[in-house]
């Protein structure tokens, strides 16, 4: 069976390839486009189908459109409410409804000789909980999604067995985690619906003070759900615009809300647990991009194991509603490989573009001890390798690497991405290495989606990745499936004694994740890179 998922609603407009169970290829739409989260700067762009993520997926299979048998559209509007205590003013919800109505023949224009008969509607948690509990590397498992909204409700809780959702609980409208921190994501002067991990961040500096006024009113109901009344958050901090100093009351304001939403969902994992008796809990949804609520969920809740799809926001869903077709029609979904599920190029294409860019290269015998010796001597890499990943983590295909020994980088880092100094960089280890610098987090941890207490004799070995909470949100590589990015982790510690680098998204701000040779050469060309690495050509900022 071939199914090509579509996500076209609210924000990051995606498409994936599953083919008898197998998934083949999965990319955002951003990729292409360079529009962040597909949204700015082309009003309505949120909407806007994944047309060359869809036609890419399917050339990467030898597919046509004709080929399909069946399109999963992560949307169903047949399930819209359009009374959701106030969250649909302007009318926003009906256009979106209008929208995914008319998907079917949108998607007939943008991809000649698809049958509209064959498009099908998944509900949007179901498709995240499918993304999630049908990709996990364990079979039958406890589910668990949350994020702001998706046609009527924002949450959904249940099982799988045998393929099979079984729903357990679910959350309508207007109650939301999802929305509730978004909304102070705004209180506190950034965008509302993309920068919830600068709150998360930001709760590191402050204090959870006022946890128990927020816990008053954002609780957990008993039954499975959660209520979430309106709070008028100025009564703790004051709103900021977007380029006011943060104050230490918005860093407690963040630190609170962060941890009464961990709260409410440990307890919601806890609830699902007694439902289930399942050792495994599978999440995805926006929410479960929030990598501390992880670590509380791996670490205190009654499960023993936890799996975070990747690609865990909407861009997910296309995926997930992919694989939830396949298993409703009785075929096993395999487990998801790695996120490496993106456009990649042999190296004879990139030595194409390389001269078609009239840049001076090289390909030195071994490019990942090229890159160590660099990182050593303390210069910034941007590292271009193989298939780019699916969802918002740089995990070692498309990242910019430094020296995690240099307390200097962190800011260096954030000024080549002109991003907040707040803002932590992450660390990649070798998986069989992770337990003697982390703590507490699960290990392996290939997604980056937890965070580790750093072993305190290392904090100061490593304080580039070392966060003011004294912990890292690492990613963990396996030398089997990793083989380059594992090379490169050796031989860096033989020049420095130490076995971790610093691994952060190859963009710069407002731009999405490097994607192709084209968006990798423009990165290294315009911010103060020493060195790319593409492929195994190395490109010199000197040269």
């Amino acid at each position: 069976m071939r199914v090509l998922g579509i996500n076209a609603v609210f924000h990051d407009p995606a498409a994936a390839l599953v083919v008898d169970g197998e998934i083949v290829a999965a990319a955002e739409e951003e990729r292409f486009s360079r529009r962040k989260h597909g949204k700015e700067p082309v009003p309505f762009a949120a909407w806007e189908l994944p047309e060359q993520a869809a036609r890419w997926c399917l050339d990467t299979a030898g597919l046509s459109p004709a080929d399909l048998d069946a399109v999963a559209y992560s949307y169903d509007p047949g399930l819209v409410s359009h009374d959701v205590g106030g969250l649909d003013e302007g009318g926003w919800e009906k256009l979106r409804t209008l929208y995914a109505q008319r998907a079917p023949s949108f998607l007939k224009t943008a991809l000649p000789g698809l049958d509209p008969g064959i498009v099908r509607f998944v509900r949007h948690h179901l498709a995240h909980a499918a993304s999630a509990a049908l990709a996990a590397p364990f079979g039958d498992c406890a589910v668990l999604t949350s994020d702001g909204r998706g046609e009527a409700e924002s949450y959904l809780a249940g099982e799988y067995r045998d393929g099979k959702f079984e729903e357990l609980a679910h959350q309508p409208l207007p109650h939301s985690l999802g929305l509730a921190y978004e909304d102070v994501t705004a209180h506190l002067g950034f965008r509302r619906s993309s920068d919830e991990y600068k709150v998360m961040a930001l709760a590191s500096y402050g204090t959870p003070r006022f946890l128990p006024a927020l816990r008053e009113r954002i609780h957990t109901d008993g039954t499975g759900g959660f209520r979430t009344e309106p709070i008028d958050f100025a009564e703790f901090a004051p709103a900021r615009g977007k380029n006011d100093e943060l104050l230490p009351e918005h860093a407690d304001l963040a630190a609170s809300l962060q941890c009464v939403v961990e709260d409410v969902l440990l307890e919601l994992a806890t609830w699902l647990h007694e439902r289930t008796g399942r050792r495994d809990l599978a999440l995805a949804g926006g929410t479960a991009l929030n990598c501390v609520a992880n670590t509380r969920l791996y670490a205190e809740s009654p499960f023993e194991r936890v799996w975070v799809q990747p690609a865990a926001g909407d861009a997910g869903t296309a995926l997930g509603a992919a694989l939830q077709l396949c298993a409703d029609a009785g075929e096993r979904t395999a487990p998801m490989s790695g996120a490496d599920l993106g456009r990649g190029w042999s190296d004879e294409e990139l030595e194409t573009w390389l001269g078609e860019a009239n840049v001076r290269y090289e390909r030195p015998a071994d490019i990942a001890q090229t890159v160590a010796r660099a990182l050593a001597d303390d210069r910034i890499v941007a590292w271009f390798q193989g298939r780019a990943e699916f969802g918002p983590r740089a995990l070692g295909h498309r990242s910019l690497l430094a020296h995690p020994g240099r307390a200097e980088n962190l800011e260096r880092l954030n000024a080549v991405k002109g991003r907040e100094q707040f803002r932590p960089v992450a660390p990649m280890v070798l998986a069989d290495r992770a337990a003697e610098l982390f703590t507490r987090g699960p290990v392996p941890s290939p997604y980056m989606l937890f965070v580790h207490d750093v072993v305190p004799e290392w904090q100061e070995r490593i304080p580039a990745v070392t966060h003011v909470d004294g912990t890292a949100r690492i990613q963990t590589v396996d030398a089997d499936t990793e083989p380059l990015v594992a090379r490169m982790l050796a031989a860096f510690e033989g020049h420095t004694g130490l076995p971790t680098v610093v691994n952060t998204s190859l963009n710069t701000a407002g731009r999405p994740m490097v994607d192709d040779p084209r968006d990798a050469l423009e990165c290294f060309g315009s911010s103060p890179v020493d060195l790319l690495a593409i492929g195994p050509f190395a490109v010199w900022r000197n040269a």
